[in-house]
């Protein structure tokens, strides 16, 4: 069954079911009411015609006295204990009563009794007779017109619960496609997705954030992970089969001359082995970064807190004039230390990115700037190498790009440098500007919000 069809079902069940549990108490309890004020009716009158009978036996005969108190739609009648009972009197449509048994009561009795399918209230009073004898005096008076009042509102109460039912009927209907359109618009993009293979979102309509529109945004997020996830590994298996071609073909061509004559010749024995450990090189640097970038920013392990942005560029300047033996100026434009809030390893993978570029683009001195600008934190890295055309600025951080590609190839660059640099800042919540004048050298600077200490 249909969630619609369940909903529209329980939830019609269940008002249904509150509506028959209400009118059966409301149905009970007047019905209760009605016919206890009939009795209590019924009572009062009995006093007031024993007493009046009371104080006329002896004046006026029984027979007129009984013929006169008639109950309409009833019966009156004297019962002596010794069943030497006078004859019943009944009203016009009640002569049937006349038939039932009489019976004496030493006490004073009202109850409902039921006769030939037919609801009656039955008064017996005790009363003293002319003789001094002690007798019952009985009436049974119709209920009918309380039993058509209690069947009216039985008819009433039906028709009420059956019109009820219609707006609710209605509204459940109309509380489902609200539940279940999204749910329903959901599967039908799913399906759309699963036969075209195309990624499609929901449409969100209104502003109401409930959790129907939370759910709509959660999937389209999750479709937004699910195609940037593909497309990354889509551009991953593209770059590494076209990237990975070129070392291995080279790999494979030394191979294959070493094995044909690097016994023979010395020479070109060393000049195999460099060249391939060289592109052994170049290919696990590659296949690392190309990994990386295959991978979404939320696999990443991201962990931003509040960075001494100083020391760390002191820590990193150090770390590569020892590994590269290169001259790189510090400038720290101001004493006092500067804080921001970032994840302290992807910065530092950018900052040796950034450094590398500049080593292997200049043979000068690179410098490096810190300082801030009102709220901003900036880092300069500075070289004086063969700089960068200005059209082709737009283009370097789009994979493998090179700008020289022989100098590129000739230092081991892989072309994707500058966009795992514009992912991981981007993942940091940091900013890269380029700046560059070809022949003149070109200045990276990275900005970050300023926080305090």
């Amino acid at each position: 069954m249909k969630l619609r069809n369940k909903i529209n079902l329980y939830t019609a069940f269940l008002f249904a079911l509150l509506l028959l549990i209400i009118n059966i108490t409301v149905y009970y309890s007047f019905s209760k009411l009605i016919l206890n004020s009939e009795l209590n009716t019924a009572h009062d009158e009995m006093k007031n015609i024993s007493e009046n009978i009371g104080k006329s036996l002896g004046t006026i005969s029984e027979d007129t006295l009984l013929r006169s108190y008639v109950p309409i739609n009833g019966m009156i009648q004297i019962v002596t204990k010794d069943q030497n009972d006078s004859s019943p009197y009944t009203s016009p449509g009640a002569h049937n009563l006349s038939k039932r048994k009489s019976v004496f009561y030493s006490n004073e009795v009202s109850k409902k009794i039921e006769y030939q399918d037919r609801l009656f209230s039955f008064e017996s009073m005790p009363i003293i007779l002319q003789d001094g004898s002690i007798a019952n005096l009985q009436i049974t008076k119709s209920m009918e017109t309380a039993t058509n009042n209690l069947s009216t509102l039985r008819l009433v109460l039906i028709m009420v619960t059956l019109l009820a039912l219609i707006p609710v009927l209605i509204s459940s209907r109309i509380l489902s496609n609200l539940i279940t359109k999204p749910v329903t618009s959901m599967i039908r993009t799913m399906t759309d997705i699963r036969q075209s293979g195309a990624f499609k979102r929901l449409k969100l309509e209104g502003s109401s954030k409930d959790e129907l529109f939370q759910m709509g945004q959660t999937f389209n997020h999750m479709i937004d992970l699910l195609e940037v996830n593909f497309e990354k590994q889509k551009q991953f298996v593209s770059n590494a089969s076209h990237e990975l071609k070129t070392p291995l073909t080279i790999i494979e061509s030394y191979a294959s001359l070493l094995k044909r004559r690097g016994l023979k010749e010395p020479k070109l024995f060393s000049e195999s082995i460099e060249a391939i450990h060289s592109e052994a090189i170049r290919m696990k640097e590659m296949t690392e970064q190309l990994l990386m970038l295959a991978r979404h920013h939320e696999q990443w392990n991201i962990e931003l807190n509040k960075l001494n942005i100083s020391q760390l560029i002191t820590q990193t300047v150090k770390a590569f004039k020892n590994a590269y033996n290169r001259d790189i100026e510090f400038i720290q434009e101001n004493d006092t230390p500067l804080f921001i809030e970032t994840d302290e390893k992807k910065l530092k993978q950018v900052l040796f990115i950034f450094l590398d570029n500049a080593r292997k683009y200049s043979d000068e001195t690179i410098s490096v700037a810190l300082g801030h600008d009102h709220d901003e934190v900036y880092i300069k890295i500075i070289d004086y190498g063969i700089g960068i055309h200005e059209s082709d600025l737009p283009k370097v951080f789009d994979r493998f790009y090179r700008v020289d590609k022989a100098r590129t190839r000739k230092q081991g660059g892989s072309g994707l440098g500058l966009s795992l640099a514009k992912e991981i800042a981007d993942a940091i919540g940091v900013t890269i500007h380029l700046d560059s004048v070809l022949g003149a050298g070109t200045t990276v600077t990275i900005l970050s919000k300023k926080i305090e200490k």
